[in-house]
């Protein structure tokens, strides 16, 4: 399958650069896979979609402020780093910008050197693997130099942190938020148990896969960056017990449904644990255990496009997208959202 057949027109204009002024009255867009039909709703009006017995997984991973500005020790010039994943205490996995000037050996000072960083190795894709120094607690550290990783095409200031959090983030550990569940508020969270729907927790800690662009014209050659991931017995017993009565499993975002599959055995019966997950959906890939998903906007040539449109079919995606576009809805991080039933 090739990378331009996931293509589509999108003016600059309608790159969400805020957060809706609340959660829960960003756009809705509704789609019936089975029949293509679109309804134009309110985020608020998705609990009319949702029956008793059903259960909502959501991601419950915490954003960090993962990104650092720093200076090379030995030229002072600039250095943004971006963290990824935590290898060990002190040692983590990065994105480095500019790469080309961080070698094997270099030093990063950040913050007149409260903390400072050593490149020790590159990684296949382009990374960097850095020990940070430091006196104290290396998350008061960061929660005082860093900022919120937010996506390069949001170029306007983020001035509340906790708008780039869903309001169940509990497991620091993302370096980019589960944007879906950022249309969710406490009142609508209530409502919607107050129906008769479990919401489960299940967690997956967003890295290089979302900033990763897929850079092979045959999709199947694009290799997914592992992700940690992790799901109770608990929440597993709360997903069968739902599923196995007539219940249906709505993802919110691509991150719980890549969480889910992973977890699903060839009955949809989802075993609980944690780990690494690697998994790239792509039309043609038949889901276990998904039953609907609500998700945002995503960028043409994703992943999440491709994940999306093997849940609902590419054209019927696209088609979508089109309409989307011409009714001027918000899109990608901070935009508007869909529901794929």
């Amino acid at each position: 399958m090739n990378l331009d057949d996931f293509d589509y027109y999108l003016p600059e204009e309608l790159i969400a650069q805020e957060p809706a002024e609340s959660r829960d009255k960003s756009r809705l867009l509704v789609l019936h896979r089975k029949s293509g039909v679109i309804e134009h709703r309110v985020f608020s009006d998705c609990i009319e979609y949702l029956c008793e017995g059903d259960v909502l997984v959501v991601n419950s991973t915490r954003v960090i402020p993962a990104r650092l500005i720093g200076i090379k020790e030995k030229t002072g010039a600039k250095i943004e780093v971006v963290l990824l994943r935590r290898i060990d205490i002190n040692t983590w996995e990065a994105l480095v910008k500019p790469g080309k000037r961080v070698h094997p050996g270099t030093r990063i000072i950040f913050g007149d050197g409260i903390l400072t960083a050593q490149s020790i190795d590159s990684t296949e894709v382009g990374g960097r693997i850095l020990r940070f120094e430091y006196t104290g607690v290396f998350e008061e550290i960061l929660d005082k130099l860093g900022q919120m990783p937010l996506p390069h095409y949001i170029k306007k200031e983020l001035t509340d942190r906790e708008r780039y959090q869903t309001v169940y983030a509990k497991t620091p550990g993302s370096a980019a938020a589960p944007t879906a569940g950022l249309h969710f508020t406490p009142g609508l969270i209530s409502d919607i148990r107050t129906k008769g729907v479990e919401i489960v927790e299940v967690t997956l800690h967003v890295g290089l896969g979302t900033f990763r662009p897929v850079k092979t014209q045959n999709i199947t050659e694009h290799k997914m960056h592992s992700e940690y991931y992790e799901i109770t017995e608990e929440a597993a017993g709360v997903i069968n017990r739902a599923r196995g009565n007539g219940g249906r499993l709505i993802a919110v975002g691509t991150t719980s449904s890549r969480t889910i599959e992973t977890a699903a055995d060839d009955n949809g019966i989802i075993r609980p644990g944690s780990g690494w997950t690697d998994i790239f959906i792509y039309p043609g890939y038949k889901f276990k255990a998904v039953d609907r998903l609500i998700t945002n906007f995503h960028l043409p040539k994703s992943t999440l496009l491709m994940l999306i449109s093997a849940f609902a079919g590419r054209v019927t995606i696209l088609e979508a997208y089109k309409e989307a576009v011409s009714e001027r809805y918000r899109f990608f991080s901070f935009g508007d959202a869909m529901f794929i039933i």
